[in-house]
């Protein structure tokens, strides 16, 4: 068994809105799924991605208008990272974000690598990073219909940043159960942050692992990641994950069917949720151009659709 690198991202949003018109028309995503959240259908769930939502380019999003504001620390996934193709790239970033007036970093140096930090619309921390000595997994395809130029257009995930009170610990579940190898450390904010990769390597397959002392404990909310999702090759191999996970006694929910990708989710010794997702079947199941108001549902909430609907506040999606 070999996780094959970032599947996709979670986060909480309290406003479907004004996250669709941030990630389409400022990060120029496309929306590849506007569908609903399958444990809590009367909520969106929309997914971003290249331009047919390959694995390991996609950030989705469950909105939870009602839920708290979310608030950084330890035990979390602090900070998620983004792929562009080059230095060039993260300099016509820093010209755009100024443009729409998103707060940044600047462009700086990190692991040497070039990067570049800011916060989307419900203070979600985000970090470009520039895949010009990158090595390992490749990126997507960007979006034909971007406003991006395809030349510094986002093409996938980027390292991910764990925070966490015992560090030693989520090492443990990273190196000893998942596989990961550690690549080296680099220092942020006076803490060592470890970094770690699996399968092919590079950006794409990336953990970044910090001990956080100097914070409070993270609260889950609006603007915070709720998990992270590795690749897995095939649903035989998710299985033999599952006999693995449980075996090793943590809390799983054992094979689950997302329409999209098959997964199994637990949670590791400081509470990070962590997802394995198969790369089938994929949103090309059943993809095609945008449709304005329409709503995609599994089959399993087909015939619940004018239930669902007359609960979901309009978002027209259409750009």
């Amino acid at each position: 068994m070999r996780l094959k690198g970032l599947h996709h991202i979670s986060m909480i949003t309290g406003n479907a809105r004004a996250n669709f018109d941030f990630y389409t028309k400022v990060l120029g995503l496309r929306l590849v799924k506007k569908t609903v959240n399958q444990d809590s259908p009367y909520t969106y769930h929309l997914y971003y991605a290249d331009e047919i939502g390959n694995p390991g380019t996609t950030l989705t999003f469950f909105e939870i208008p009602d839920a708290i504001r979310g608030s950084k620390g330890y035990n979390s996934i602090a900070r998620v990272g983004l792929r562009v193709p080059s230095d060039e790239a993260l300099a016509y970033w820093e010209e755009r974000l100024t443009m729409f007036h998103v707060k940044h970093s600047g462009v700086y140096e990190q692991f040497d690598r070039n990067v570049l930090d800011f916060e989307d619309v419900d203070g979600l921390s985000v970090q470009l990073i520039s895949d010009r000595r990158n090595e390992g997994v490749a990126g997507g395809t960007p979006w034909e219909g971007s406003p991006v130029p395809s030349e510094f257009a986002i093409i996938g995930l980027g390292p991910v940043l764990f925070s966490t009170l015992k560090k030693e610990k989520t090492d443990r579940v990273l190196s000893k159960v998942l596989g990961f190898d550690r690549m080296g450390a680099f220092e942020d904010d006076e803490k060592l942050v470890t970094v770690f990769q699996v399968g092919e390597g590079g950006n794409g397959a990336e953990v970044q692992l910090e001990g956080n002392f100097k914070d409070a404990h993270a609260v889950e909310g609006i603007g915070s990641v709720h998990h992270v999702a590795f690749r897995v090759e095939d649903d035989a191999e998710l299985r033999e994950w599952v006999e693995y996970i449980q075996d090793l006694g943590y809390p799983n929910s054992g094979f689950v069917d997302r329409h999209y990708f098959h997964s199994l989710y637990f949670r590791e010794e400081n509470g990070i949720l962590i997802e394995l997702a198969t790369d089938g079947p994929g949103f090309k199941t059943d993809f095609e151009k945008e449709r304005g108001t329409y709503v995609e549902l599994p089959p399993a909430l087909e015939n619940r659709r004018a239930e669902i609907e007359a609960h979901l506040t309009e978002l027209d999606t259409d750009i």
